[in-house]
């Protein structure tokens, strides 16, 4: 039978007989858990195999790392809603706590989220090995100040759609040692690779711990080894197609296995249509009179109860008569005034003015109420007044209770509806106390702290006899105060820094101050750097580095950022342009607010409820947390003194710290009563001082000493007080006459020497130099240091004097022989051509010819076509090139006769790249003729040219118009369909354009768009470039933002580009940002300004261009979004040749999700690469 407990539709209990031992007769099922404060409160997990809802673990403000050594809970393999963890100090990882942890449902999810890791202070890896399935929710895990290996999971063999993950705030991957097994050295067996966001990597979740991936269809779970589960099995298995052998079942776990469907309740109830009423509703009719002979008819006011203003002014009713009922909070003695005032007493009688219908809610003849004591805590008022005795006493009911919140004390006892329809008083009912001795009394709870209340009782009453008043008692308004509180946790802290020294922190008020805010209590600690850096090897590596970037949010002002706290405000009119946030910023910060205050909210306990969640800090309690370790900082076993300060505003300035360190900061928020209620939670912020520029230069001289005939020992000193940590060094050396070379060493490998050796060095004088890269960047470059390699001749120096001594002969021929071994050597040694560049070509990789060789005697050349950057560029024919063709027509580059050699290699190197690409929307390489002079390069010929001249072609007025109509939106589409497919194919294969635009896409005779051949012809248009600085050409009208500001080009900023090319083909390639200079360009792009939008643009050519120009290049699309996008417009033969329906594409290489991708190289395979697209940018 099935296992109770839960819900049918997720009612999937673990199968562990085999693979933990354990039979059905031990698994547990949990309820939901909340485990907070004390580690020991985790034993609550020993036998849980599921917890049927949530698992909360937080606030563990006192553990260290030794709690948590040794505890593991092996049988939990399962949560049905979330899992999330807060602020536990001490935990590094959660692979030994929960190993077994296999699924976690997301049945019901915290703010759309089934895994939360928030603000966990030494959490160093996430560590869930035996993690396989996330059904529903996403992940958030952010502002995790030493959580690594974050970029080692693939999240997608989790969860069905990773993309809605918030995974922000966390120890940035260049600090990180994420180094998986098998790799660089690390012990065990390589992890699967897959591709996730756009990169392709290891998978991992510790160093020693590989993610599964599962070589199975459909996303089926496997064993341990890899063999494919069966279908209704979750998280894996522990034997292959076994339903009985899952260790969690997809829908029921019934008799003994899987099941795909449960069993139907006998229970169930019948579902009843909405709005359809129920039989068992009861329905009242009322008649009412048609009034006769009645000027004034006041019939059933609730809450009437005052007529003043029509005994004021005076009202008069001559003819007819007047008629009250059922108006029960209206006093007869007011009807009674209004009689004498209109002059119609006598002329009504008992029936049209009822006693029994009028007042019969209303304490018209009252009797005072005295309050006799109250007393007041922070949630809470407890009032006592003196009882009310009527003249008969069955005639006392009981008392009601009105309070409501009044800053002011002008609150009024009107306890109706206000104009808005609204209750403004709060009603509690008060039974009578069973002792005629004993005086009633209330607890008003739960109130807020330091809140003023207004309070007043009634007496209800029942009146029997008719003619009898009806009478009450009712006490004046009191104004009560409950006492303080400690505050709730300041808002919105930001930091930056302006200085090596100082730290700027500004923050807002809490939300809920329960008192009277007098200062605010600030300590900051230094963090010690991750040590593990020096594991790894960033001249292999490559190295990204920390940056201190400014927060906008300081240049407001105070009142902006008050504004930006209460909702429903509009922007201020005084903010300077280009302040303001973009929407969607302004929407993530908004969600950022709203899930901080939902955790915080969802994790507080009432104070009356659990009275040991209070957070007094004092200095003893600095003392202590220090003590405990509460601030232990990981990778270092001694912690950096806590120091504090207290402000008045809600701002701090950190003075005499230490340059390019990250800092904790805490806030406290203290009230006026903190000296016994304590100040609230901290919020805390991580911060960076800025780097000293001086810091990572290296003291003294550098030395050196011979270790063999063609080896040289360098030798240093470490800069004494780095920024942050020494990653590596630069070797910059020299032989006299020669370029320089750059030698790239590990701060490891440094270690060993104390320097580093130079081997198989030539004989001759050499100069170096070093400096030294930490986590701040570059030092500054040391003095030369000269030494020299000594050649046979100099070895045999000895010799030479006793020949010189002995004869003028001998030294004549030696200085001759000399002179022709020199000569000699420098025509055998040649010119050495060495590159500092590593994304340039070293000469010494020459070209060496393959299979893509093609013999000069096959080609012939039949016209030119342009002048490209390298040299010529021909049509021409080439016998033989294609099967079954005599002769194909070619377009064949060409290398300026005085080309250099270095610049000959670079021409073929870089036509050689193209021989990888095999794509019908990207210019095919067809061969290379290395052999002889000139060197050619045999390209696919595209007859129409490129795809800028093609469109201006076009325009009505062209000189050179071919008599073809302008292309309609249909045509338009076709074109980005064919690029956008020849960008997805790059994309998928690791290679970034950097230089897409209409002049380098081509179109072929039948007038399909293909991606150019990559910046060889660029001189052609080499207006639209710009040189920025000295540096490299620069095509900024066509640049991201991010690549103008940073120089950093990724897939990301070739779809910015991409949305460039389509403003192109509709305006039939007018130049962009027309009417401006390109240094205007530059400084418009990087603040923020887009293209206009055209006036004639088709509504879905513009939606995508704007798409492509998010300024956030995470929100913009990839390739192949676009392409799903546009694909039922595209036509019938570009589901035959393009990339996007090939199955490599459809296999996943082209499934590529906007990521913050590493910066790419053009053309090359992605590494970490900044630059301009002429000095290692785009094309070159």
């Amino acid at each position: 039978m099935a296992v109770p407990g839960l819900w049918p539709w997720g009612a999937c209990h673990l199968m562990i007989l085999l693979s933990l031992g354990f039979g059905l007769d031990t698994l547990e099922v949990c309820p939901s858990l909340d485990i907070r404060s004390e580690v020991a409160e985790l034993r609550r997990l020993e036998n849980c195999s599921v917890v049927e809802g949530h698992l909360q673990i937080l606030l563990m403000f006192t553990a260290t790392g030794e709690d948590f050594r040794g505890l593991s809970f092996p049988r939990l393999t399962q949560v049905t809603d979330y899992l999330l963890l807060f602020r536990v100090y001490g935990l590094e990882s959660l692979r030994d706590l929960f190993p077994n942890l296999a699924v976690i449902r997301g049945a019901r999810l915290f703010l759309g989220y089934a895994l939360v890791i928030f603000e966990m202070p030494h959490l160093r890896d996430v560590g869930l090995p035996a993690l396989g399935a996330v059904l529903r929710g996403a992940v958030r895990v952010e502002k995790n100040q030493e959580l690594c290996h974050l970029s080692t999971i693939d999240w997608g063999l989790l969860q069905p759609a990773p993309g809605a993950n918030h995974i922000v705030g966390n120890k940035l991957g260049e600090e990180c040692a994420d180094v998986c097994p098998g790799v660089l050295g690390a012990a065990g067996e390589p992890c699967a690779r897959t591709t996730f966001g756009g990169h392709t990597d290891y998978r991992c979740w510790t160093s020693s711990h590989c993610q599964r991936v599962c070589p199975c269809p459909q996303g089926l779970a496997c064993t341990a080894g890899g063999a494919c589960c069966h279908a209704e099995c979750l998280g894996g298995c522990s034997r292959p197609e076994d339903p009985g052998a899952c260790v969690a079942c997809r829908h029921l776990y019934f008799q003994g296995a899987a099941q795909t469907q449960h069993r139907p309740s006998r229970r169930s109830p019948k579902a009843t249509p909405f709005g359809t009423p129920s039989p068992y509703l009861p329905t009242e009719q009322g008649r009412l009179a048609s009034p006769r002979n009645y000027t004034l008819y006041v019939l059933d006011n609730q809450n009437l109860q005052q007529l003043g203003s029509w005994v004021a002014t005076g009202l008069t009713i001559p003819v007819g008569k007047i008629y009250f009922a059922f108006n029960p909070r209206l006093c007869l003695e007011h009807i009674y005034r209004l009689e004498e005032v209109t002059g119609t007493r006598g002329r009504q009688n008992k029936a049209e003015i009822n006693p029994r219908t009028n007042g019969d809610r209303a304490a018209c003849q009252t009797r005072t109420l005295r309050f006799v004591s109250n007393v007041t805590e922070t949630d809470r008022i407890l009032l006592r007044w003196e009882r009310y005795e009527p003249l008969e006493a069955r005639d006392l009911l009981s008392f009601i209770v009105y309070y409501k919140e009044s800053p002011f004390q002008n609150a009024t006892e009107h306890v109706g509806p206000d104009a808005c329809g609204t209750q403004s008083w709060n009603l509690l009912d008060v039974e009578l106390p069973l002792s005629r001795t004993q005086e009633p009394g209330v607890t008003l709870a739960p109130l807020k702290p330091w809140t003023q209340y207004a309070v007043f009782v009634r007496a209800i009453t029942l009146t029997t006899a008719e003619d009898s008043p009806h009478q009450g008692a009712q006490s004046p308004i009191v104004y009560l105060r409950t006492l303080p509180a400690a505050p709730t946790v300041p808002q919105d802290v930001i930091s930056t820094s302006n200085s090596s020294s100082h730290l700027l922190v500004r923050w807002k008020p809490p939300t809920q101050r329960n008192g009277n805010i007098t200062y605010y209590l600030v300590l900051w600690q230094r963090l010690a750097e991750d040590g593990d850096l020096y594991l790894n090897d960033y001249c292999h590596r490559g190295l990204r580095l920390p940056t201190s970037n400014h927060d906008s949010r300081f240049d407001r002002e105070d009142g902006e950022l008050e504004a930006e706290t209460e909702p429903g405000c509009c922007p201020c009119q005084h903010s300077p342009p280009g302040q303001a946030l973009p929407a969607l910023e302004a929407q993530e910060a908004s969600f950022q607010k709203k899930f901080e205050n939902f955790l915080h909210n969802a994790i507080t306990i009432p104070k009356w409820n659990r009275p040991w969640l209070t957070y007094a800090l004092s200095r003893d309690s600095v003392r202590h947390r220090r003590a405990a370790g509460t601030l232990r900082l990981g990778g270092n076993s001694s912690d950096f003194e806590i120091q504090e300060d207290k402000v008045p505003r809600e701002r701090a300035v950190l003075s005499g710290l230490r340059h390019f360190t990250e800092y904790r900061i805490d806030i406290h928020a203290c009230n006026h009563a903190a000296h016994t209620v304590g100040c609230s939670a901290a919020t805390f912020v991580f911060a960076r001082t800025m780097p000293h520029r001086e810091a990572d230069g290296i003291p003294g001289k550098v030395a050196w000493e011979a270790a063999s005939k063609s080896s040289v020992l360098l030798r240093w000193h470490e800069p004494p007080d780095p920024n942050g940590l020494i990653l590596k060094y630069e070797i910059k050396y020299r032989r006299s006459g020669e370029e320089a070379t750059v030698l790239c060493v590990s701060r490891l490998r440094y270690a060993k020497v104390g320097g580093v050796h130079l081997a198989l060095l030539p004989p001759g004088n050499y100069s170096a130099r070093v400096r030294a890269t930490s986590l701040a960047g570059n030092g500054s470059w040391t003095d030369s240091v000269a030494f020299y390699i000594l050649g046979p001749e100099e070895e045999d120096s000895g010799g030479l004097h006793v020949l010189l001594t002995v004869t003028p002969v001998g030294l004549m021929l030696l200085i001759i022989l000399a002179a022709l071994g020199f000569f000699y050597s420098r025509k055998r040694s040649g010119t050495l051509y060495t590159s500092v560049n590593p994304e340039y070509f070293s000469a010494s990789d020459m070209y060496v010819p393959d299979e893509w060789e093609v013999p000069r005697e096959q080609i012939s050349i039949i016209r030119e076509l342009g002048q490209g950057s390298f040299g010529m560029v021909y049509e021409g024919l080439a016998q033989g090139l294609e099967a079954g063709e005599k002769s194909t027509p070619v377009a064949l580059k060409t290398v300026n006769e005085l080309a250099s050699p270095r610049e000959r290699i670079e021409f073929l190197k870089e036509a050689s790249v193209m021989k990888a690409f095999k794509c019908h929307h990207v210019v095919r390489l067809l061969g290379v003729v290395s052999q002889g002079q000139p060197t050619l390069v045999i390209m696919e010929l595209m007859a129409r040219g490129d795809l800028k001249s093609h469109l201006r072609s076009l325009r009505p007025e062209a000189e050179n118009n071919p008599g073809l109509p302008q292309p309609a939106l249909e045509d338009m589409i076709q074109m980005a369909g064919e690029i956008a497919d020849g960008m997805a194919y790059l994309a998928a294969n690791k290679f970034v354009h950097r230089d897409l635009a209409a002049r380098n896409c081509m179109v072929s005779q039948d007038f399909t768009v293909k991606i150019g051949d990559f910046g060889m012809t660029r001189d052609v248009y080499e207006t639209d470039y710009y040189r920025k600085g000295g540096k490299g050409l620069l095509p900024v009208r066509w640049m991201a933002p991010e690549s103008l500001k940073d120089g950093i080009f990724t897939t990301h900023s070739d779809v910015w580009s991409f949305g460039v090319v389509l403003w192109e083909i509709a305006t039939l390639a007018e130049q962009p940002y027309q009417g401006l200079s390109n240094e205007q360009v530059l400084k418009f792009v990087m603040e923020g300004g887009v293209l206009e939008e055209l006036q004639s643009c088709p509504l879905q050519l513009q939606e995508l261009m704007s798409r492509c120009w998010q300024q956030n290049p995470r929100l913009r699309p990839t390739f192949t979004h676009i392409l799903d996008s546009i694909q039922e417009e595209l036509r019938p033969s570009f589901r035959l040749l393009s990339f996007y329906y090939s199955p490599e594409c459809r296999g996943g290489l082209g499934s590529l999700l906007p990521t913050d991708a590493e910066p790419d190289s053009p053309l090359t395979p992605k590494e970490a690469s900044e630059g301009s697209p002429q000095n290692g940018g785009p094309g070159h």
